[in-house]
């Protein structure tokens, strides 16, 4: 019987030295994550709207990142705000951590930098929250959103339906 552990041990046998095998191993052994964040940060950079920048700060670490929102329209118009996003190991299984650097006073950012955004919640009631299909364009774009136009007229909606 074929099992993983032989199949390894005759890779390496025919690979010949310990210290090849040694670095074929850790070229093997990249996470899930590290694959799919390369090709989404790929798709990101070709997206990304005009009014957001990314900055990584280590580029070997792209599981962690700095987005700038510059809103062009709206009540933030001219106001430049910071989030910092963290890709978990278990990432697209579960969301990426995000937290607004900038104080501000948001109805989705709380003081402390915590975002209420659907898109973000591992488990949401409205049935729109995270999902393996979803991906860092997604959140960025869902960013973006909360300093649009049509984000203020729904905030102006709810204040007129429910704040009697």
């Amino acid at each position: 019987m074929l099992t993983l552990a032989s199949k390894l041990k005759r890779d390496d046998g025919l690979k010949g030295s310990r210290a090849s095998a040694a670095a074929s191993d850790s070229t093997r052994r990249v996470s899930v994550r590290d694959r799919l964040l390369v090709k989404e940060v790929a798709e990101l950079e070709a997206n990304l709207p005009c009014t957001c920048k990314v900055h990584f700060p280590d580029p070997n670490k792209l599981h962690y990142f700095q987005l700038t929102v510059t809103p062009d329209e709206g009540y933030y118009q001219g106001g430049k705000f910071q989030f910092e996003t963290e890709v978990p190991d278990a990432y697209n299984m579960v969301p990426p951590k995000v937290k607004c650097l900038t104080r501000i006073w948001h109805p989705n950012i709380t003081e402390t930098g915590e975002i209420c955004l659907s898109l973000l919640r591992e488990h949401s009631i409205d049935g729109t929250g995270w999902a393996p299909t979803r991906t860092l364009k997604d959140v960025v774009w869902g960013l973006n959103s909360l300093f649009t136009e049509d984000f203020r007229s729904k905030v102006e909606d709810y204040i007129r339906r429910y704040a009697r």
